[in-house]
């Protein structure tokens, strides 16, 4: 039951509805036992056990006095006895148990009624949960695990808990009640029998306990393996191109198939546990009516306190009370099976939001003066990628990084809009900690235009849009303007309307980065952060798309991650990093003389 506190923490959000379900499901499960019971007044009738019904209807034990149809099987004497009377008697009972059905039935329609918005409230929050704490995780969350496994618990692990969990929810809710309510009356009836039959229960649920124990463990095995191949999807998809190019389709097919079968195997080990509920629960049950019919035929043949149609009474409600059982046996193996599920999106939703804000933070208001790097240093598995660094970025200044791959040039760049906290020193915005801003006004000074264009299957205008607040067509389609994007835009079948794909791909690498510099536009933050995007680009496209650059960075401070060294000619300050260091920094005339790293890099690609 500890996999389930996650379920009803979401339960707890719907008082009211809870609070209706049970109350119909009382009053359903009520009605089902006043069905039942009212067999035993229409055997006794039948039987013409005339004598019987008056015996039963002044009982001597204290249990019985307490039963409503002893009282009922009074009133059924004092009709029999007029002329007649006995078919009048079978048509009140007949009446009173059609009604009872009916009721049961009324009531167990309300109790589905209002259990399927919770039920389907439930999935919807967890999903709406998952999706937001993504959202809130670092970056660095996302470098450490699979696409795939994370697709898997929003997707599969997530199917699995409304398939398994949440559909025993109703079993949970309703059966204890019928069982609690048939038990009840069973004691009503024959408080001998009912020990006895206590006495053998707890057995069958420790045997369907222990076939039960290994359906977790199989479960999660399979949520693993189901994670794994989303990722090899996801890969293939993604690189379907180089696939082919390099006849590497019999590679991925036998991956593909190597995990495809072991997850075969383990989903057969698990179906086949599970599928062992059914029948054992059966068995047992058949087990146990047996021992009921014997010894409470003894009870009936000696007299001991048990009529004969009270006796077949309480075999019809013993028998309905078989089938809450079994559901509650076949629930419990479900839960097992769900549980590994709900383990891993409860892995999720634990994970460690390290970018966290202060409460009550201050609020950026205006960039106003620089953005300071005192000794900071960053480590990433304890490895170092910066180390000491100081630097200090002012207002309206161009800083250009330069550097070898995995000098640390881009971890230096994500400090600053905080996808990562520094693990050393400090990093100060207007002379206040970065970590004393709220996150939100600290990105809302920033703009960002990657290597990789970034964009979303949705319309132009509304790529250019993201994160703005209803802006005007006006307004999206000057920032189109500036980004040199307008015209290619205006050529498309349906213009800022038309559709761009999955990634962008309706469109050309230089299309794709005009439209992210257009969002950057429409954006107007006084703080840019440039990762070289034109270094991907044929010439023409590279042309336009750095023009675009251009007019993105005037009046603005900006800190960009150079490739292509010719563009950076005229940053205010080139700063070179290597090995997480700085050293060499200056402008491109004085690092040219000085002849070091930077003059070496430029060489290099001169010559190339």
């Amino acid at each position: 039951m500890k996999s389930l506190r996650s379920i009803f923490r979401y339960i707890s959000k719907y008082p009211k509805l809870v609070f209706a379900y049970f109350s119909f499901n009382i009053l359903s499960s009520l009605f089902s036992v006043i069905s039942l019971a009212l067999l035993s007044p229409f055997l006794l009738l039948i039987f013409k056990k005339e004598d019987t019904l008056i015996i039963a209807s002044n009982p001597n034990s204290f249990l019985a006095k307490l039963n409503p149809i002893n009282k009922f099987k009074a009133e059924l004497y004092d009709i029999i006895r007029a002329p007649g009377g006995d078919i009048k008697a079978l048509g009140v009972i007949c009446l009173v148990i059609l009604v009872s059905i009916l009721l049961k039935n009324l009531f167990l329609y309300l109790s589905m009624y209002y259990l399927n918005p919770i039920r389907n409230s439930i999935i919807n929050d967890m999903r709406t949960s998952m999706y937001k704490k993504i959202l809130a995780l670092p970056i660095g969350y996302f470098n450490d695990q699979r696409k795939g496994d994370i697709m898997s618990r929003l997707t599969n692990d997530l199917a699995e808990v409304e398939g398994s969990t949440i559909g025993v929810l109703e079993t949970l809710f309703r059966e204890p009640i019928s069982i609690f309510l048939f038990f009840i009356y069973l004691v009503m009836l024959s408080p001998q029998l009912t020990v006895f039959l206590v006495i053998f229960m707890p057995l069958s649920g420790l045997i369907i306990g222990r076939i039960g124990r290994s359906l977790k463990k199989q479960n999660t095995k399979v949520q693993e393996n189901l994670g794994a191949i989303l990722s090899t999807i996801d890969e293939t998809l993604g690189g379907i191109r180089i696939i082919k190019a390099f006849n590497a389709e019999k590679k991925q097919t036998d991956k593909f198939t190597q995990q495809n079968n072991e997850l075969l195997k383990i989903k057969n080990r698990a179906n086949r546990r599970r599928d062992l509920a059914m029948p054992v629960s059966e068995v047992l049950g058949v087990i146990i009516i047996v021992c009921v019919l014997w010894y409470g035929g003894r009870l009936v043949l000696r007299g001991s306190f048990l009529d004969p149609g009270d006796f077949l009474a309480y075999i019809a409600i013993f028998s309905q009370l078989i089938q809450p059982l079994k559901a509650l046996s076949a629930a419990s193996y479900n839960i097992k099976k769900g549980a590994a599920s709900i383990e891993r999106i409860e892995f999720l939703m634990r994970e460690d939001v390290s970018i966290k804000e202060k409460p009550n933070p201050v609020q950026l208001t205006s960039f106003n003066n620089s953005i300071q790097f005192n000794k900071v240093g960053f480590l990433y598995e304890d490895k170092t990628i910066l180390d000491s660094v100081n630097l200090i970025i002012e207002k309206g200044k161009t800083v250009a990084l330069v550097g070898s791959s995995g000098a640390g040039k881009s971890t230096l760049v994500d400090l600053i809009p905080r996808f990562h906290d520094v693990g050393a020193g400090e990093l100060v915005i207007d002379n206040i900690n970065i970590k004393e801003y709220s996150l939100a006004s600290i990105r809302n000074h920033m703009g960002i235009v990657t290597q990789e264009a970034i964009l979303f299957n949705d319309t132009i205008a509304n790529n250019i849009a993201l994160g703005m607040d209803n802006p005007t067509e006006e307004q999206i389609i000057n920032a189109a303007k500036i980004a040199n994007a307008h015209n290619f835009i205006l050529q498309k079948e349906d213009g800022y309307q038309t559709n761009i794909g999955e990634r962008g791909n309706k469109l050309s690498g230089g299309e794709k980065q005009r439209i992210t510099i257009a969002r950057a536009v429409l954006k107007n933050p006084p703080i840019l952060i440039l990762d070289e995007a034109t270094s991907s680009l044929d010439t023409e496209s590279e042309r336009l798309v750095q023009d675009a650059i251009y007019n993105l960075m005037e009046n603005r401070t900006s800190i960009v991650i150079a490739h292509r060294l010719s563009t950076i000619r005229h940053a205010d300050e080139i700063i070179v990093l290597q090995q997480g260091k700085i050293v060499e920094r200056g402008t491109h005339d004085f690092l040219i003389e000085k002849n070091g790293f930077y003059k070496r890099l430029v060489d290099m690609q001169e010559v190339k």
